[in-house]
């Protein structure tokens, strides 16, 4: 996706402050927090929504190693309590499409 700010941050066409990379994956702080720590885990396979998911092995590895890369990056930053949010859909308050995973935390 050419216009996809995220596609454009993963190609690194954009600065942004990462905090985990991997084949997969890339994590990089959100610039507009909701609380002391918000990491926004990004594939690099470019699926608009969670609605867009397919019932596949790849799709269903995916998003577990996006989970996991979560566990990992709270475990790093020693976060003692922290929520995991994928928001789907305009309506409930996505903005970019292409699919993430906010890493939110006050601790």
């Amino acid at each position: 996706m050419d216009d996809c700010i995220f596609c454009k941050i993963l190609k690194k066409e954009i600065p942004s402050e990462i905090v985990y990379e991997d084949d997969d994956l890339i994590a990089f702080n959100d610039i507009s927090p909701k609380a002391k720590t918000h990491i926004l885990i990004v594939p690099r396979k470019h699926i608009d929504t969670i609605k867009d998911l397919k019932e596949d092995e790849a799709d269903e590895e995916l998003v577990g190693k996006m989970v996991l890369a979560a566990r990992n990056i709270a475990k790093e930053k020693n976060l003692d309590g922290y929520q995991l949010l994928f928001n789907v859909g305009r309506s409930a308050g996505q903005i970019i499409f292409h699919i993430h995973l906010h890493l939110i935390s006050n601790g």
